[in-house]
């Protein structure tokens, strides 16, 4: 699959660059879907260090991100983002394929 279906904001490869610099060598930031949350499906987001051979990884001013090959089914065309306002500070998701999301923007349907 094509790197331009998932899209890594300045913002958010900042903030992961952030955290992967207190990681091990090789560590990556893996973005996966998964059944559950308040709208069906939930994003999800953890520190890896192991690269399945079919594994999208996108990389930007020193940030690595992992998706796997069922996750980018429902991340196709996404934008990963890192917000900072009064309301705090989280990573978003802006998917052009979810129908409906709950109101922390963590969980989604399609």
């Amino acid at each position: 699959m094509d790197q331009a279906q998932v899209t890594l904001s300045d913002s958010a490869a900042q903030r992961i660059s952030f955290i992967l610099g207190n990681e091990a060598p090789g560590a990556m930031v893996r973005v996966s879907v998964s059944g559950g949350g308040c709208s069906g499906f939930q994003y999800n987001f953890d520190i890896d260090s192991q690269r399945a051979d079919d594994d999208l990884v996108l990389e930007k001013d020193g940030a690595r991100v992992a998706i796997d090959q069922v996750s980018l089914a429902y991340l196709a065309g996404s934008l990963i983002d890192f917000v900072d306002d009064l309301m705090g500070q989280s990573f978003q998701i802006k998917n052009p394929n979810a129908t409906a999301s709950c109101g922390c923007g963590t969980s989604f349907s399609v």
